[in-house]
């Protein structure tokens, strides 16, 4: 099992950036696929960033593609989001989730393991 904790959200003005991390317990971290979601008010979670279990490859909507970035530590047990050019609709709880399923998933259904998420709020 992991456990996950996310840091770093906040509020922010559009332009801006932000960078979200995600700490996770358990000896096995470096087995798993991570993936960051997000939930705004009244919307479904959506697929924001995926990387693979080495931390080499990654993918990501449209939506946040060429903005966004994320990267995964083994040796600190930790993934991280960095956020560029940030836009009022990207305004959500951010999570962190962990699959052993597979490589790059992009459905919340395929992750086992979420943290307790955290606020980004932009502002025009």
């Amino acid at each position: 099992q992991v456990q996950l904790v996310e840091s770093g959200g906040g509020l922010v003005q559009a332009g801006d950036s932000l960078r979200l991390s995600c700490s996770a317990s358990g000896r096995t971290f470096s087995s798993y696929s991570m993936g960051w979601f997000r939930q705004a008010p009244g919307k479904e979670r959506e697929f924001v960033a995926a990387i693979s279990w080495t931390g080499r490859i990654t993918a990501y909507p449209d939506s946040v593609k060429g903005r966004f970035t994320m990267s995964k530590d083994n040796a600190k047990n930790a993934v991280y989001l960095q956020m560029n050019s940030l836009k009022p609709e990207d305004t959500a709880v951010y999570y962190c989730a962990a699959t052993l399923r597979g490589s790059l998933l992009q459905h919340r259904s395929d992750y086992d393991y979420w943290g307790q998420g955290t606020q980004v709020t932009v502002s025009s």
